[in-house]
């Protein structure tokens, strides 16, 4: 499984972005894919999630009515996207991939990972 992350930059306090992900290596039927998070100095987190099958999504608090993830399966595309950014949503995003959801931690079910792309937000 490869997960490619892009989309990041440099916005202003307010504004918006939409970061994509693009999967590849096998089919992701029952898959789930995430969205993660880090700042600097701060350990990663969870920031949502998104069914492969259903388009079910959850996600974290903090990010609950500003942040929509879709994915579109022809593609194999995942999408973050961003609105009413704050300074604290400042991060390298990460996007990821589970089989299933055994365990209810996301850092144990995400096993597969991108590499990040920064989001800069700048108040």
């Amino acid at each position: 499984v490869q997960l490619q992350a892009s989309g990041g930059g440099l916005v202003q306090a307010g504004g918006s972005l939409r970061l994509s992900c693009a999967a590849s290596g096998r089919t992701f039927t029952n898959f789930v894919m995430g969205w993660f998070r880090q700042a600097p100095g701060k350990e990663r987190e969870w920031v949502g999630q998104i069914t492969w099958n259903m388009g079910t999504t959850l996600y974290a608090d903090s990010v609950k009515g500003r942040f929509t993830i879709s994915r579109e399966r022809a593609k194999n595309m995942v999408y973050l996207q961003m609105t009413s950014l704050k300074f604290e949503d400042t991060a390298v995003y990460y996007c990821a991939a589970a089989r299933a959801i055994r365990y209810n931690d996301p850092f144990k079910d995400f096993i597969y990972w991108g590499q990040g792309t920064l989001v800069t937000v700048s108040s």
